[in-house]
């Protein structure tokens, strides 16, 4: 499986979010958020933008290639 990088946690931070909030706003659960902040889980296209969506930037802020850094 391919790694991801991703820049959720500190765009989600920067935007004043906890996990929860974040969560709720895209209807997900927490320990969803916090999984993919971690690394554990690769979200889905559909959770990927709804992520980028409640956090007002594109897919590619949150998440690259690690070749792409």
């Amino acid at each position: 499986m391919a790694e991801l990088v991703s820049f959720l946690k500190a765009i989600r931070t920067g935007a004043g979010l906890t996990q929860q909030e974040l969560a709720t706003l895209v209807q997900v659960s927490r320990k969803t958020v916090n999984t993919v902040e971690n690394g554990v889980f690769i979200p889905s296209t559909i959770l990927s933008l709804k992520l980028a969506r409640a956090l007002n930037v594109s897919v590619e802020q949150l998440f690259q290639l690690p070749n792409e850094i």
